[in-house]
């Protein structure tokens, strides 16, 4: 046996949800350009789960289940409350999500039918859960979601306790759709592993968002914003990275393990990220990364990925940086579903092998003689 490294150019399941192919990523087989351009974070959802975009009547019994499984059961947002000062967000969306189960009768029913319910409802309550814990680390009582509305509507809604602005739903709406799903990322991966031994779908969203809350994987954004930070202004930011280039320091939002030639999400949210700048009459964390991507793709070859621009996009939406990672898991957990039930209906135990390079002909020593 040969072992490769972080399972790299290693095929592990057949899929029809998503593909990238020659840099082109598309979900059930359609150009994520024309997706991002063009549909709903619902329709994305549904397209993910059952293999075609709906129609009116399909979108709108869609959004009926949402509305109906928004709210969280009272007793997970108490817990939420006992949560230590200081809790980190992804920590708690993992708890809070893992907790859900507890109250779903359904839990345990493994037939098609529940399980598809299973993803709308988690679906549904994962933005309330975030939602309900950015308010209460503040002191505030969680806001009881809409109905009626969008997802990326409903969050902000629930976040703030405001209407949002329009153009604030769509440029949320327009980032889960563009992280909504990404073939075997390490956390869908995860996922199909843990479900993979016939355990639950919360179980498997559960694994999906420890994997998640890595920055090597969605941890990503955050870390993109925090250096934007310690830059501080457009002046900075020449010096900053020649130092980090310099120095060989991993600059966060850049380069990915399967796009040579650039992710092909990076584009909407520079975009996105340029627009929300002139509406608030603040461009400097556009402007800087603008800079920082001159930089490193001019001096290193490395092009921005999808956390990049993200970064600053919900920076103008006026996100918190510790809920970038949790909006993630938002978006993903459409695409962690898809696959999780992908996974119920060809399923085959994931169980790899690896290259042992340890001692051989060791023998026992008697504690004695140690």
């Amino acid at each position: 046996m040969t072992a490769t490294k972080g399972l790299e150019g290693i095929v592990a399941a057949a899929s029809s949800i998503s593909s990238i192919i020659d840099g082109v990523l598309t979900y059930r087989g359609i150009n994520i350009d024309d997706l991002a351009e063009n549909a709903s974070f619902e329709e994305v959802a549904y397209l993910l789960w059952y293999g075609k975009l709906p129609n009116r009547s399909e979108l709108d019994g869609l959004q009926k289940q949402l509305d109906q499984y928004a709210e969280v059961p009272r007793e997970v947002i108490e817990g939420i409350k006992l949560y230590p000062k200081g809790t980190n967000s992804m920590a708690a969306l993992r708890t809070a999500v893992s907790s859900l189960a507890l109250y779903d009768e359904s839990a345990g029913d493994m037939s098609p039918e529940a399980n598809q319910l299973k993803a709308i409802k988690l679906q549904a309550q994962l933005p309330t859960v975030i939602a309900a814990f950015a308010r209460i680390r503040e002191g505030k009582e969680p806001v009881a979601p809409k109905k009626g509305v969008s997802i990326a509507y409903n969050f902000l809604y629930m976040l703030t306790g405001n209407e949002p602005a329009e153009v604030a739903v769509k440029a949320l709406d327009q980032a889960l759709v563009l992280h909504a799903d990404h073939e075997l990322n390490a956390s869908t991966f995860a996922a199909r592993v843990t479900v993979a031994t016939l355990s639950d779908i919360y179980s498997g969203v559960t694994s999906a968002i420890g994997a998640l809350k890595g920055p090597l994987h969605g941890g990503a954004n955050e870390a993109v914003m925090v250096m934007l930070e310690e830059i501080g202004s457009s002046a900075n930011v020449e010096s900053y990275i020649g130092n980090a280039l310099a120095n060989k320091v991993k600059i966060m939002g850049f380069g990915h393990r399967v796009y040579k030639n650039g992710d092909p999400r990076a584009k909407h949210l520079q975009k996105m990220s340029r627009e929300l700048g002139k509406l608030t009459g603040n461009m400097e964390l556009y402007e800087m990364s603008v800079k920082i991507e001159e930089l490193v793709t001019g001096q290193k070859g490395l092009k921005p990925n999808v956390d990049f621009y993200s970064a600053s996009v919900y920076t103008a939406l006026e996100i918190p940086r510790d809920l970038f990672t949790p909006i993630f898991a938002i978006s993903r957990v459409s695409g962690w579903s898809a696959h999780i039930l992908e996974q119920y209906q060809d399923n085959r135990l994931i169980r790899p092998r690896a290259d042992y390079v340890g001692p051989v002909n060791a023998k026992y020593i008697p504690i004695e003689q140690r």
